[in-house]
């Protein structure tokens, strides 16, 4: 008896047939390679057997022998056709998960990374697609893989009926071979594939603190966490090959004595003249077909182990990702306000009940000891994340209720560590414009204090960032003039500034300050950097403990201990 059936189990099956019918036509020119193939080998035993009954009479068997050659060039070509568009169907396959599954990871932003850990997901993505888009192919083969067993069948009763009695005893037990082989292969594919999530989870964690491991001087130990699901990792493969193992002995153990009993009912039929020594041959082989247990086992291996794959893709897949409406901005300098705004990361609430009104054209600072949720709220005011409860307005329009296009074209953001994406600095620069300018790139690089060193570069713009390594403040500069360029009406700095000299954060943000139109939300640890802001926005304890002019609220000494204890969120 099966058990119920899980949400994840119907997306996962959608998911697989949508995947097939992305490549529709190839998996059915496959099934049909594979299908013609099968027929071909099972038209072959005859063939051979109407020669050796031909040869035997004394009669000239050229025609059946060349028919015999032909066949088996026919099931060459056809089997060479098969491994490419297995191959292709694989691939294209693989192609539309990853692509869906990417797609499905950039929409939940953040959220995606807080949910699975961005090991595991690079798992998912990459060796989980890769085993999912083999199931196409896969339930495409087994089909024509299935045509074997039912064609030996139906040729053994033509042949003699009760050849096929005798093989049809032993028929049940066979199935319940391949039944058992299909349920337990799929739980020992979800346990390997589990375990192989969380040794990449913990190799994500311990690539991106490798310096600190360096200077703790915990190699060791960090080597030993990474690998410590790897006994659990050896327990489901051996279990695995265990259950492959014990399903092709079993059928070893079987076919054989069908294929015996076969044999031996025919001798029988071939002593009393009902068959010719030529059937009996053919009847042979069509015993060892209908017993091809072992590609149905290889086959239904390989679709186990793709549904397990595919489970953990739809898992990611049935994540809600933020909807957008379709409203636009009306004219308006930037008024940015946040009203009754709680977000929780996890079971913590990190603002609570936040209210905050940024006149558009004026600058604010947000300042904050570590974990207040500076940036979460910096996340909040371009919608890179959802509140829990309460709204953002820009121009009094909720951000929920605008288009993505419009929303990414009205706010702009630098980030402490940015992304450098794209092939160039001059793509990396230009990322998101819709018909990016080079005038208006260089302008925005000039304007960060990055059109120098970018300059001394081999080949200036047209420089391949994987040729470049840049500092931390190189890279923040580059950030900076992409937010530039970007423009909108808002513009957010999430501590964009930290890892520049106090030198060149002055003529930025003199730059920055003047850009008119604009509405602009620095998230700062510097006291430099708030005290040129118009207004400071203190957050502590989840809320906003205070709003004003950095002057004033410098004369409170716990204001002025956020900037003394040197805290990054």
């Amino acid at each position: 008896m099966t058990g119920p059936t899980t949400p994840t189990d119907t997306g996962t099956r959608g998911l697989l047939r949508r995947a097939g019918r992305h490549s529709a036509g190839r998996c059915l020119a496959l099934c049909l390679a594979g299908t013609f193939a099968t027929g071909a080998g099972l038209l072959l035993p005859a063939a051979l057997g109407r020669a050796l009954d031909t040869l035997l009479s004394g009669r000239a068997a050229t025609g059946w022998v060349l028919c015999c050659a032909a066949l088996v060039a026919l099931i060459a070509v056809l089997d060479a056709a098969e491994a490419v568009l297995a191959g292709t169907v694989d691939a294209r396959s693989t192609a539309w998960l990853r692509r869906r599954t990417s797609g499905r990871l950039l929409a939940l932003g953040p959220r995606a990374g807080g949910r699975f850990g961005s090991g595991d997901l690079v798992a998912r993505v990459v060796g989980n697609a890769a085993q999912a888009g083999t199931a196409p192919g896969a339930r495409a083969l087994l089909v024509a893989a299935c045509a074997g067993p039912v064609g030996g069948v139906v040729a053994l009763v033509l042949i003699d009926p009760w050849l096929a009695v005798v093989f049809l005893t032993g028929a049940p037990v066979l199935a319940l071979l391949l039944r058992a082989l299909a349920r337990d292969t799929a739980e020992c594919a979800a346990d390997y594939q589990r375990a192989q999530g969380r040794i990449a989870a913990a190799l994500a964690e311990a690539v991106a603190g490798h310096r600190t491991i360096r200077a703790a001087g915990t190699a060791d130990r960090e080597t030993a966490r990474v690998l410590g699901p790897l006994p659990e990792l050896a327990r489901a493969g051996h279990r695995m090959w265990r259950v492959q193992g014990r399903a092709a002995g079993q059928a070893v153990a079987v076919g054989p004595l069908l294929q015996l009993g076969v044999v031996a009912v025919a001798g029988v039929l071939l002593a009393r003249h009902r068959l010719s020594v030529g059937e009996l041959l053919a009847a042979a082989r069509y015993a060892v077909l209908a017993t091809g247990v072992g590609v149905l086992v290889s086959h239904l291996s390989g679709l186990a182990r793709a549904r397990a794959a595919a489970a953990r893709l739809t898992e990611v897949l049935v994540q809600p990702a933020p909807g957008h409406g379709g409203r636009t901005l009306p004219p308006g300098p930037g008024h940015l306000r946040l009203r009754a705004v709680t977000a929780r990361l996890g079971a913590r609430t990190v603002l609570d009940g936040v209210d905050l009104d940024v006149p558009g054209g004026t600058t604010l600072a947000v300042v904050g000891r570590s974990g207040t949720g500076k940036s979460l709220l910096a996340a909040l005011a371009g919608r890179l994340a959802d509140p829990d409860a309460g709204e953002v307005l820009l121009d009094g329009v909720p951000l929920r209720a605008l288009g993505r296009p419009e929303l990414r074209r009205a706010v702009s953001y630098a980030f402490e560590r940015p992304a450098l994406l794209g092939a160039t600095v001059e793509d990396t620069l230009a990322l998101g414009l819709p018909c990016p300018a080079p005038g208006r790139v260089r302008e925005a690089a000039r304007t960060a204090r990055a059109d120098d060193f970018v300059r001394r570069l081999p080949h200036g713009y047209a420089t391949r960032c994987a040729d470049a390594p840049f500092s931390g403040g190189e890279a923040q500069r580059l950030g900076l003039a992409r937010a530039f360029a970007q423009g909108g009406r808002l513009l957010i700095l999430d501590d964009a500034l930290s890892s520049l000299d106090t030198v060149t954060e002055h003529h930025i943000t003199r730059a920055l300050l003047a850009r008119p139109r604009t509405t602009r939300l620095l998230v700062a640890h510097r006291p430099t950097t708030a005290a040129r802001a118009d207004a400071v926005a203190w957050l502590d304890g989840g809320r906003v403990r205070a709003v004003g002019s950095h002057a004033r609220l410098w004369a409170d000494p716990e204001y002025r201990a956020v900037f003394g204890d040197g805290g990054r969120e």
